[in-house]
């Protein structure tokens, strides 16, 4: 159990590092010297337990967002959004200098697989194994993703209950209007 503690503890001083670079620096200007230097720490270290900065930023939102959020039961899918939208909203400024960096190995490209992984099953249960099924998934990942980089890089960023609360009324709204088009009593006009 010790080796995974000392582990951690040297993740969390290169997250903090990290973190603390990116308050004065782009992510783009920020290196892997430059964690160490802040930490202390030589590279190999650093080499040892990440790949690069961008394998450090995907653990951060990992440990800080996702291991948290599969604490809690959801029951509603619209809890998770709400609970993910304030997580970023608290953490806006590390995200928006994140999410500006697009790109192979990127946050964006990272988060994007874990949205892809949170609705496949819900497009599969609402589409069924159609073999458009990847199309449909791709379509709401991006839209998600877009939306929410839109959202937290507009210097004006809205609170998180607003956004998601808008989210959701997109949403249900299209879908009802969907709906009734489709409905039987509407076709037969």
């Amino acid at each position: 159990m010790g080796f995974l503690a000392d582990s951690n503890i040297t993740k969390r001083a290169l997250a903090a590092a990290l973190k603390a670079l990116m308050e004065t620096k782009p992510f783009s200007k920020i290196t892997v010297r430059d964690i160490c230097e802040v930490c202390d720490i030589n590279r190999k270290s650093f080499y040892y337990h990440f790949k690069d900065k961008y394998d450090l930023v995907n653990w951060i939102y990992y440990t800080e967002c996702v291991t948290v959020l599969k604490e809690k039961d959801y029951h509603v899918g619209w809890d998770l959004l709400e609970d993910l939208c304030a997580y970023f909203y608290e953490n806006r400024n590390f995200y928006r200098k994140t999410l500006s960096v697009d790109g192979q190995n990127s946050f964006s490209e990272y988060f994007r697989d874990i949205i892809v992984t949170i609705i496949s099953s819900e497009m599969e249960g609402i589409f069924g194994r159609d073999n458009a099924l990847p199309f449909y998934v791709d379509f709401y990942a991006d839209a998600f993703l877009c939306a929410i980089k839109r959202w937290l890089l507009d210097k004006d960023c809205m609170p998180a209950e607003e956004f998601s609360s808008l989210l959701k009324n997109c949403l249900l709204r299209t879908s009802d209007s969907i709906l009734q088009k489709l409905s039987p009593e509407s076709t037969k006009e």
